[in-house]
């Protein structure tokens, strides 16, 4: 690749069957082979965006193992992955309902993310590295992953690497019971954290609707900034110590909480959604991420940040596929203005 990764993306990706045409999976007769996986999608997001980056699992020694290791090569992504010889590389199929639904069914539990474990992770290019990621899914896969995703952390923690933890709850791996604490804990390991405002309220083990309210919570955990996203309504940020733009989606400047609120002052951001037509909705968590990510290595400020990851999450809602339509600088700046494009 030439240049360092200043970000490393943690996680499991996967082959992707989708239909394409609409209609049931019983009648569809066709497909189009592709890959998939919250982390890659964040590293492809990030990379499109100019941060230097790589991705770190575990594939099968297979076909779709090779593809997934040549899509992310060609969106000039280092791949660290080992290739499992004894389980295959996973795949999810996805669906493309009448009335616009979209639904995936996934094929894991025996495949080479779920052995994903702590020796796989090289510990060099996470210490080397500016940027950890990592989301929820990884302890949800099981024990190995999780202790995998635990351990890069505690690296990561230990080199000065930030670290950036999505929750990315998926309810048909694990029961909201089992996940709560887990999740609980790897939100606490977090530099920077995002939630949905559900994911969020089971973290919390809360009822609490007030999108504000939810982010000092999970900041009183002890992450340093913690993202909001809420869909149709767009998101809110809340920074420590951090300084939004005057006039750019500012909700106001609010004084310490509880927890880690405690050592100094938070500033509270909030952007709206930016109106599309939504034509498949899956990636576009991904795409927000990434793009909120690359703005924070690049410097920019925190009301940036959350315009640019509002943005992409929008763009990446208007084109079919999981990681395809996420945005470069140009589309950015396309939809939202030169200033993106910096």
């Amino acid at each position: 690749m030439g240049t360092a990764p200043r970000a490393v993306c943690l996680g499991e990706t996967m082959g992707l069957l989708a239909a394409t045409s609409v209609g049931r999976l019983a009648h569809v007769g066709e497909m189009a082979l592709g890959i998939g996986g919250a982390e890659s999608n964040v590293a492809i997001a990030l990379s499109r965006l100019g941060v230097p980056t790589a991705w770190t699992g575990r594939l099968g020694a297979d076909a779709i193992g090779d593809r997934v290791a040549r899509e992310l090569t060609a969106e000039r992504i280092a791949v660290h992955a080992v290739r499992d010889p004894d389980a295959p590389t996973g795949l999810m199929l996805k669906e493309r309902l009448p009335g616009g639904r979209i639904k995936v069914w996934y094929y894991r539990s025996h495949a080479a993310g779920s052995r994903l474990v702590a020796a796989d992770v090289d510990d060099d290019l996470i210490a080397a590295a500016e940027l950890l990621h990592v989301t929820g899914i990884s302890p949800a896969l099981g024990p190995g992953p999780g202790a995998a995703a635990a351990h890069a952390v505690a690296v990561a923690r230990a080199a000065g690497t930030t670290v950036s933890v999505d929750v990315n709850h998926r309810s048909a791996l694990w029961s909201d019971d089992a996940a709560a604490p887990a999740l609980r804990t790897l939100a606490a390991s977090a530099d920077v954290l995002f939630a949905g405002d559900d994911e969020a309220r089971l973290v919390l083990g809360s009822t609490e609707t007030d999108p504000e309210t939810l982010a000092r919570g999970l900041a009183g955990l002890g992450p340093s900034e913690v993202v909001v996203k809420l869909g149709a309504d767009g998101a809110l940020a809340l920074v420590r110590d951090g300084r939004a733009s005057a006039g750019v989606g500012a909700a106001g400047t609010a004084g310490a909480a509880g927890g880690s609120a405690t050592s100094g002052g938070w500033t509270v951001l909030s952007e709206p959604a930016v109106p599309v037509e939504v034509v498949d909705p899956v990636g576009a968590g991904d795409a927000f991420v990434g793009a909120y990510l690359a703005e924070r290595l690049a410097g920019r400020d925190p009301a940036a940040r959350l315009r640019t990851a509002v943005a992409a999450g929008a763009l990446m809602c208007t084109v079919p596929g999981d990681w395809e339509a996420l945005p470069d600088r140009s589309d950015l700046a396309a939809m939202t203005g030169p200033d993106v494009s910096r």
